[in-house]
């Protein structure tokens, strides 16, 4: 088990596939304020509304000089199915073997209904434009997050 990763330490590099046939990697974004989220699973009620949340201050984001990214474990053509059917504005980053929820410390055991179950912890990392964390959200409740991490974004 990693040490959790916490504000001042150097944001883990990831490279992975994204929605659209592109890329999602930490050095393509260098330079610029990055918002890392981590969901469970594309379509599902609090997810879907945590990225209508982001597309939703995506101009906001972008004033602040933020890029928003979303990690889960769901495919590239469900993020394209998931972003069509929402019309969501952001790039989601696809991670089916788990490196970047690894790095990250967010593939977590999680109980439901008393059974033990390994699940991505929703949390969301702030990097700023030097490669370092910012901020860190661990069990991130939808309601009022975004606005709590444009907030954070637009203090660096």
């Amino acid at each position: 088990m990693t040490t959790a990763l916490k504000a001042g330490d150097v944001a883990p590099a990831f490279d992975m596939a994204a929605d659209g046939g592109g890329r999602a990697s930490l050095a393509a974004l260098g330079g610029k304020t990055v918002v890392l989220y981590f969901y469970p699973k594309d379509d599902t009620s609090g997810c879907t509304n945590e990225a209508k949340g982001f597309t939703e201050a995506a101009a906001d984001f972008a004033a602040a000089g933020a890029v928003v990214v979303g990690v889960s474990k769901d495919s590239v053509a469900s993020h394209d199915r998931f972003k069509a059917k929402y019309s969501l504005d952001l790039t989601l980053g696809s991670d089916p073997e788990g490196a970047v929820l690894e790095a990250y410390g967010v593939w977590v055991e999680k109980s439901m209904y008393g059974r033990q179950y390994m699940g991505i912890e929703r949390a969301t990392f702030l990097i700023d434009g030097a490669g370092k964390i910012a901020r860190v959200w661990r069990k991130v409740k939808v309601p009022g997050h975004v606005a709590e991490v444009l907030a954070a974004a637009k203090a660096l």
